[in-house]
């Protein structure tokens, strides 16, 4: 969060990410191993997420 628009604006950045991983997960079956790359809005990578555990 020390550069670009993490740096600039914390909050909106990260509402902004939120709002777009919130709406894109329709495409992931929510599955242990699902994950992807997170990226700010210059598209620089800023971290991931994953789906950890066993299927039931």
């Amino acid at each position: 969060m020390d550069e670009g628009a993490l740096a600039e604006d914390p909050t909106g950045e990260l509402q902004r990410i939120l709002r777009y991983w919130g709406g894109n997960l329709k495409h992931y079956a929510m599955r242990p191993g699902d994950g992807s790359v997170v990226y700010d809005s210059a598209y620089r990578e800023v971290g991931r997420w994953s789906v950890e555990g066993r299927a039931d």
